[in-house]
Protein backbone atom coordinates (compact mmCIF):
# COMPACT_ATOMS: atom_id res chain seq x y z
CA UNK A 1 0.00 0.00 0.00
CA UNK A 2 3.20 2.59 -0.08
CA UNK A 3 2.52 5.46 -2.01
CA UNK A 4 -1.10 4.52 -2.17
CA UNK A 5 -3.67 7.55 -1.87
CA UNK A 6 -6.92 5.43 -0.36
CA UNK A 7 -8.40 9.12 0.22
CA UNK A 8 -8.32 9.34 -3.83
CA UNK A 9 -9.20 5.84 -4.52
CA UNK A 10 -12.67 6.00 -1.92
CA UNK A 11 -13.35 9.42 -3.44
CA UNK A 12 -12.86 7.84 -6.91
CA UNK A 13 -15.23 4.66 -6.09
CA UNK A 14 -17.86 6.23 -4.73
CA UNK A 15 -17.95 8.91 -7.63
CA UNK A 16 -17.48 6.65 -10.40
CA UNK A 17 -20.14 4.43 -9.05
CA UNK A 18 -22.76 7.27 -9.40
CA UNK A 19 -21.66 8.23 -12.56
CA UNK A 20 -21.40 5.34 -13.86
CA UNK A 21 -25.17 5.20 -12.36
CA UNK A 22 -26.31 8.24 -14.17
CA UNK A 23 -24.35 7.49 -17.25
CA UNK A 24 -25.52 3.96 -17.53
CA UNK A 25 -29.21 5.47 -17.19
CA UNK A 26 -28.95 8.23 -20.13
CA UNK A 27 -27.13 5.57 -22.34
CA UNK A 28 -31.32 3.78 -22.35
CA UNK A 29 -32.12 6.87 -24.79
CA UNK A 30 -28.86 7.11 -26.12
CA UNK A 31 -27.33 4.08 -26.61
CA UNK A 32 -25.04 5.03 -29.09
CA UNK A 33 -21.30 6.08 -28.01
CA UNK A 34 -21.06 9.05 -30.10
CA UNK A 35 -24.62 10.67 -29.18
CA UNK A 36 -23.88 9.79 -25.61
CA UNK A 37 -20.98 11.83 -25.78
CA UNK A 38 -22.56 14.82 -27.06
CA UNK A 39 -25.35 14.56 -24.41
CA UNK A 40 -22.78 14.32 -21.45
CA UNK A 41 -21.35 17.75 -23.21
CA UNK A 42 -24.71 19.10 -23.49
CA UNK A 43 -26.77 17.93 -20.12
CA UNK A 44 -26.40 20.32 -17.30
CA UNK A 45 -26.39 17.95 -14.50
CA UNK A 46 -25.91 13.93 -14.14
CA UNK A 47 -29.43 12.37 -12.18
CA UNK A 48 -28.63 9.18 -10.56
CA UNK A 49 -30.75 6.67 -9.76
CA UNK A 50 -31.68 3.92 -6.41
CA UNK A 51 -28.19 2.34 -7.31
CA UNK A 52 -26.29 5.47 -5.82
CA UNK A 53 -28.96 6.14 -3.53
CA UNK A 54 -28.60 3.00 -1.68
CA UNK A 55 -24.84 3.25 -1.73
CA UNK A 56 -25.24 6.77 -0.51
CA UNK A 57 -27.52 4.98 2.60
CA UNK A 58 -25.18 2.13 2.95
CA UNK A 59 -22.31 4.82 3.46
CA UNK A 60 -24.11 7.00 5.90
CA UNK A 61 -25.01 3.68 7.78
CA UNK A 62 -21.31 2.35 8.15
CA UNK A 63 -19.89 6.39 9.31
CA UNK A 64 -22.88 6.32 11.76
CA UNK A 65 -22.47 3.15 13.56
CA UNK A 66 -19.18 3.26 12.49
CA UNK A 67 -19.43 -0.45 10.94
CA UNK A 68 -22.12 -3.15 9.56
CA UNK A 69 -25.63 -2.56 11.26
CA UNK A 70 -28.30 -4.44 9.90
CA UNK A 71 -31.43 -2.87 11.21
CA UNK A 72 -30.32 0.96 11.00
CA UNK A 73 -29.00 -0.11 7.38
CA UNK A 74 -32.09 -1.13 6.93
CA UNK A 75 -34.00 1.87 8.55
CA UNK A 76 -31.71 4.12 6.41
CA UNK A 77 -32.12 2.56 3.56
CA UNK A 78 -36.23 3.10 4.33
CA UNK A 79 -35.99 6.78 5.29
CA UNK A 80 -33.99 8.08 1.82
CA UNK A 81 -36.60 6.10 -0.10
CA UNK A 82 -39.64 7.62 1.56
CA UNK A 83 -37.54 11.15 0.98
CA UNK A 84 -37.20 10.56 -2.76
CA UNK A 85 -39.76 7.50 -4.08
CA UNK A 86 -39.18 8.34 -7.52
CA UNK A 87 -35.36 7.23 -8.02
CA UNK A 88 -36.61 4.13 -9.76
CA UNK A 89 -36.41 1.26 -7.04
CA UNK A 90 -37.64 -2.08 -8.23
CA UNK A 91 -40.39 -3.60 -6.05
CA UNK A 92 -38.40 -5.91 -3.69
CA UNK A 93 -37.38 -2.92 -1.19
CA UNK A 94 -40.21 -0.83 -0.78
CA UNK A 95 -41.91 -4.20 -0.17
CA UNK A 96 -39.80 -5.18 2.83
CA UNK A 97 -40.04 -1.52 3.74
CA UNK A 98 -43.76 -1.54 4.13
CA UNK A 99 -43.32 -5.06 5.81
CA UNK A 100 -41.06 -4.04 8.41
CA UNK A 101 -43.11 -0.13 9.00
CA UNK A 102 -46.52 -2.65 9.61
CA UNK A 103 -44.43 -4.41 12.62
CA UNK A 104 -43.38 -7.55 14.15
CA UNK A 105 -40.43 -8.63 11.55
CA UNK A 106 -36.99 -7.44 10.60
CA UNK A 107 -35.49 -6.59 7.95
CA UNK A 108 -33.66 -10.04 7.53
CA UNK A 109 -37.01 -11.84 7.96
CA UNK A 110 -39.01 -9.70 5.60
CA UNK A 111 -35.99 -9.65 2.66
CA UNK A 112 -35.90 -13.60 3.06
CA UNK A 113 -39.81 -14.20 2.81
CA UNK A 114 -39.22 -12.81 -0.59
CA UNK A 115 -39.97 -15.31 -3.72
CA UNK A 116 -41.20 -17.84 -1.60
CA UNK A 117 -38.70 -17.14 0.86
CA UNK A 118 -35.88 -18.06 -1.21
CA UNK A 119 -34.88 -14.42 -1.21
CA UNK A 120 -33.86 -12.15 -3.88
CA UNK A 121 -30.73 -12.54 -6.65
CA UNK A 122 -31.43 -9.73 -7.77
CA UNK A 123 -28.33 -6.97 -8.23
CA UNK A 124 -29.33 -4.60 -5.83
CA UNK A 125 -27.32 -5.72 -3.05
CA UNK A 126 -24.19 -5.62 -5.66
CA UNK A 127 -25.09 -2.18 -6.86
CA UNK A 128 -24.89 -0.72 -4.04
CA UNK A 129 -21.60 -2.51 -2.31
CA UNK A 130 -19.14 0.31 -2.85
CA UNK A 131 -18.97 1.81 0.75
CA UNK A 132 -18.88 -1.26 2.38
CA UNK A 133 -16.02 -2.89 0.09
CA UNK A 134 -13.92 0.08 0.80
CA UNK A 135 -14.62 0.16 4.54
CA UNK A 136 -13.76 -3.12 4.92
CA UNK A 137 -10.78 -3.48 2.09
CA UNK A 138 -8.30 -5.59 3.83
CA UNK A 139 -10.52 -7.24 6.43
CA UNK A 140 -10.50 -10.60 6.94
CA UNK A 141 -14.25 -10.68 7.17
CA UNK A 142 -15.28 -8.74 4.03
CA UNK A 143 -17.31 -11.74 2.77
CA UNK A 144 -18.97 -12.27 5.93
CA UNK A 145 -19.83 -8.06 6.29
CA UNK A 146 -20.80 -7.88 2.95
CA UNK A 147 -23.47 -10.63 3.13
CA UNK A 148 -24.75 -9.34 5.98
CA UNK A 149 -25.40 -6.04 4.13
CA UNK A 150 -26.43 -8.12 1.84
CA UNK A 151 -29.19 -9.62 3.70
CA UNK A 152 -31.23 -6.76 4.35
CA UNK A 153 -32.58 -6.87 0.92
CA UNK A 154 -31.24 -9.91 -1.02
CA UNK A 155 -31.15 -12.89 1.18
CA UNK A 156 -30.71 -15.40 -1.88
CA UNK A 157 -27.02 -17.34 -1.51
CA UNK A 158 -26.54 -16.34 -5.19
CA UNK A 159 -27.43 -12.59 -4.56
CA UNK A 160 -25.15 -12.16 -1.37
CA UNK A 161 -22.63 -13.89 -2.65
CA UNK A 162 -22.53 -11.84 -5.89
CA UNK A 163 -22.48 -8.84 -3.16
CA UNK A 164 -19.76 -10.08 -1.35
CA UNK A 165 -17.60 -10.60 -5.19
CA UNK A 166 -18.03 -7.06 -6.18
CA UNK A 167 -17.32 -6.11 -2.50
CA UNK A 168 -14.02 -7.63 -2.58
CA UNK A 169 -13.43 -6.68 -6.33
CA UNK A 170 -13.65 -2.97 -5.32
CA UNK A 171 -10.96 -3.68 -2.13
CA UNK A 172 -8.92 -5.38 -4.25
CA UNK A 173 -9.20 -2.64 -6.97
CA UNK A 174 -8.20 0.09 -4.03
CA UNK A 175 -5.22 -1.90 -2.40
CA UNK A 176 -3.99 -2.09 -6.42
CA UNK A 177 -1.60 0.47 -8.02
CA UNK A 178 -2.44 1.63 -10.98
CA UNK A 179 1.81 3.15 -12.03
CA UNK A 180 2.39 -1.39 -11.95
CA UNK A 181 1.40 -3.66 -14.26
CA UNK A 182 -2.28 -4.63 -13.87
CA UNK A 183 -2.00 -8.61 -12.42
CA UNK A 184 -5.79 -9.60 -14.37
CA UNK A 185 -4.56 -13.45 -13.92
CA UNK A 186 -3.66 -12.91 -10.10
CA UNK A 187 -7.02 -10.83 -9.70
CA UNK A 188 -9.46 -12.92 -11.40
CA UNK A 189 -8.19 -16.44 -9.51
CA UNK A 190 -8.66 -14.62 -6.27
CA UNK A 191 -12.47 -14.20 -7.52
CA UNK A 192 -13.15 -17.47 -8.04
CA UNK A 193 -11.32 -18.53 -4.79
CA UNK A 194 -13.26 -15.75 -2.75
CA UNK A 195 -16.93 -16.88 -4.63
CA UNK A 196 -18.73 -19.52 -2.54
CA UNK A 197 -22.09 -20.64 -4.76
CA UNK A 198 -21.54 -22.21 -8.43
CA UNK A 199 -23.68 -19.52 -10.16
CA UNK A 200 -21.04 -16.84 -9.54
CA UNK A 201 -17.71 -19.04 -9.38
CA UNK A 202 -18.54 -20.52 -12.72
CA UNK A 203 -19.20 -16.81 -13.99
CA UNK A 204 -15.58 -16.34 -12.43
CA UNK A 205 -13.94 -18.42 -14.66
CA UNK A 206 -16.22 -17.89 -17.35
CA UNK A 207 -14.54 -14.16 -17.40
CA UNK A 208 -11.30 -15.35 -17.31
CA UNK A 209 -11.54 -17.87 -20.13
CA UNK A 210 -13.08 -14.97 -22.40
CA UNK A 211 -10.02 -12.37 -21.16
CA UNK A 212 -7.92 -15.39 -21.95
CA UNK A 213 -9.18 -15.58 -25.38
CA UNK A 214 -9.57 -12.19 -25.84
CA UNK A 215 -13.04 -11.78 -26.91
CA UNK A 216 -14.78 -8.97 -27.61
CA UNK A 217 -17.39 -6.94 -25.54
CA UNK A 218 -20.02 -7.61 -27.82
CA UNK A 219 -19.25 -11.57 -27.73
CA UNK A 220 -18.51 -11.66 -23.76
CA UNK A 221 -21.76 -9.74 -22.81
CA UNK A 222 -24.49 -11.77 -23.99
CA UNK A 223 -22.17 -15.17 -22.84
CA UNK A 224 -21.86 -13.45 -19.23
CA UNK A 225 -25.36 -11.52 -18.97
CA UNK A 226 -26.42 -8.33 -18.57
CA UNK A 227 -29.96 -8.72 -16.75
CA UNK A 228 -30.91 -7.72 -13.00
CA UNK A 229 -30.04 -11.10 -11.61
CA UNK A 230 -26.83 -10.62 -10.16
CA UNK A 231 -24.48 -13.32 -11.63
CA UNK A 232 -26.04 -12.28 -15.00
CA UNK A 233 -24.53 -8.90 -14.44
CA UNK A 234 -21.76 -8.05 -12.07
CA UNK A 235 -19.43 -10.66 -14.09
CA UNK A 236 -19.71 -8.26 -17.35
CA UNK A 237 -18.91 -5.17 -15.32
CA UNK A 238 -15.85 -6.97 -13.94
CA UNK A 239 -14.98 -8.17 -17.52
CA UNK A 240 -15.33 -4.72 -18.45
CA UNK A 241 -13.00 -3.44 -15.33
CA UNK A 242 -10.66 -6.30 -16.71
CA UNK A 243 -10.88 -5.22 -19.98
CA UNK A 244 -10.02 -1.62 -19.81
CA UNK A 245 -8.34 -1.48 -16.53
CA UNK A 246 -6.31 1.86 -17.18
CA UNK A 247 -9.24 4.22 -18.70
CA UNK A 248 -12.29 4.67 -16.47
CA UNK A 249 -13.83 5.83 -19.62
CA UNK A 250 -13.76 3.03 -21.63
CA UNK A 251 -14.40 0.87 -19.02
CA UNK A 252 -17.22 2.50 -18.39
CA UNK A 253 -18.47 2.37 -21.72
CA UNK A 254 -17.90 -0.98 -22.50
CA UNK A 255 -20.38 -1.74 -19.26
CA UNK A 256 -23.25 0.40 -20.45
CA UNK A 257 -23.31 0.21 -24.20
CA UNK A 258 -23.98 -3.52 -24.86
CA UNK A 259 -27.36 -3.70 -23.28
CA UNK A 260 -29.20 -4.98 -20.26
CA UNK A 261 -29.10 -3.43 -16.92
CA UNK A 262 -27.40 -0.37 -18.39
CA UNK A 263 -27.42 1.81 -14.84
CA UNK A 264 -26.23 -0.64 -12.73
CA UNK A 265 -23.85 -2.32 -14.87
CA UNK A 266 -22.54 1.54 -15.42
CA UNK A 267 -22.34 1.59 -10.89
CA UNK A 268 -20.68 -1.98 -10.54
CA UNK A 269 -18.04 -0.99 -13.25
CA UNK A 270 -17.33 2.42 -12.23
CA UNK A 271 -16.85 1.28 -8.67
CA UNK A 272 -14.25 -0.82 -9.55
CA UNK A 273 -12.86 1.58 -12.14
CA UNK A 274 -12.32 4.72 -10.22
CA UNK A 275 -11.55 2.20 -6.59
CA UNK A 276 -8.23 1.18 -9.06
CA UNK A 277 -7.37 4.60 -10.72
CA UNK A 278 -8.63 7.03 -8.02
CA UNK A 279 -10.36 9.97 -8.28
CA UNK A 280 -8.17 12.17 -10.98
CA UNK A 281 -8.95 9.45 -13.51
CA UNK A 282 -12.55 9.91 -13.92
CA UNK A 283 -12.74 12.84 -15.92
CA UNK A 284 -13.86 16.04 -14.70
CA UNK A 285 -16.72 17.55 -16.50
CA UNK A 286 -18.29 14.44 -15.64
CA UNK A 287 -17.76 14.77 -12.01
CA UNK A 288 -18.69 18.77 -12.10
CA UNK A 289 -22.28 17.57 -13.84
CA UNK A 290 -23.21 14.83 -11.07
CA UNK A 291 -25.99 15.26 -8.51
CA UNK A 292 -24.75 16.10 -4.76
CA UNK A 293 -21.32 15.30 -5.68
CA UNK A 294 -20.24 17.13 -2.76
CA UNK A 295 -22.09 14.73 -0.23
CA UNK A 296 -20.95 11.68 -2.11
CA UNK A 297 -17.44 13.29 -1.70
CA UNK A 298 -17.84 13.96 2.09
CA UNK A 299 -19.14 10.52 2.35
CA UNK A 300 -16.26 8.88 0.72
CA UNK A 301 -13.57 11.03 2.90
CA UNK A 302 -15.54 10.24 6.06
CA UNK A 303 -15.23 6.47 5.09
CA UNK A 304 -11.58 6.64 4.14
CA UNK A 305 -11.07 8.94 7.31
CA UNK A 306 -13.21 5.95 10.07
CA UNK A 307 -11.34 2.91 7.96
CA UNK A 308 -7.97 4.21 8.22
CA UNK A 309 -8.32 5.19 11.57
Amino acid sequence: MTGIDLEAKFLGSMVGSALGDAIGELAFSYPRKDRLNSVLEEIPELRYTDDTAMAIGLAESLIRRRGLDQEDLGKTFRDNFQREPWRGYASGPPTIFSMVSRGGITYREAAQSLFGGKGSLGNGAAMRIAPLGLFFHGAGDLYDQACASARVTHAHPVGMDGAAVQAFTVSQAAAGDPREDFPKDALLQSLIRFSRTPEIQEKMKLVDELLSREESPENAAPALGRSVAVHESMPFAIYCFCRFPTSFEECLFCAILHGGDRDTLGAMAGAVSGAYLGLDAVPRSWIQKLEKKDYIHHLASSLAQISTG
